[in-house]
């Protein structure tokens, strides 16, 4: 596997994949509306999040908010970069599940630059407790750094092969 290809076939596609989602949302779903896709388990609702995981600062100020996740996502970007540079062709796994966090960083991003937040459409809950809202980018940056995490754990000296 040559590993910058793969990585930009993964982040691409990630984007895509988001992107589009988060299109048809906007295009077909007014905002805050909600339908069913499994009852008392998930719907599928259009809310915006001017913040970060877990509406984290959504009410600071737009001068702060703003500055603060572009630059943050900025180092989250470079750090990804450096990571990625650092696997080796032959860890398919972890250049996938960085490609798959890095992919989802640039998909919020576009969100952010474009629209001053983030588009989240998916909506678990039970009963009336629902998990915050998010969307596909979320979802590939949470399983990517779940990889990371069990790989760490697992194989903390980082010399398994993928």
């Amino acid at each position: 596997m040559k590993k910058w290809p793969f990585v930009a076939t993964v982040v691409v596609g990630v984007v895509i994949l988001d992107q589009v989602t988060k299109w048809w949302i906007r295009d077909t779903l007014p905002l805050y509306s909600s339908f069913a896709v499994i009852p008392d388990l998930f719907n599928i609702t259009h809310v915006r999040n001017p913040g970060g995981a877990f509406n984290l600062l959504a009410r600071s100020h737009e001068k702060f908010r703003v500055p603060f996740f572009l630059s943050m996502t900025a180092v989250a970007i470079a750090a990804l970069l450096y990571f990625l540079r650092e696997l080796r062709d032959s860890q398919r796994v972890l250049t996938f599940a960085v490609a798959g966090v890095l992919g989802g960083a640039v998909g919020n991003l576009i969100d952010r630059v474009s629209l001053g937040e983030v588009v989240d459409f998916l909506d678990v809950y039970w009963g009336t407790h629902h998990w915050p809202a998010f969307n596909v980018a979320d979802s590939f940056i949470t399983v990517g750094v779940v990889v990371l995490l069990v790989h760490s754990v697992f194989w903390p000296g980082g010399h398994s092969e993928n």
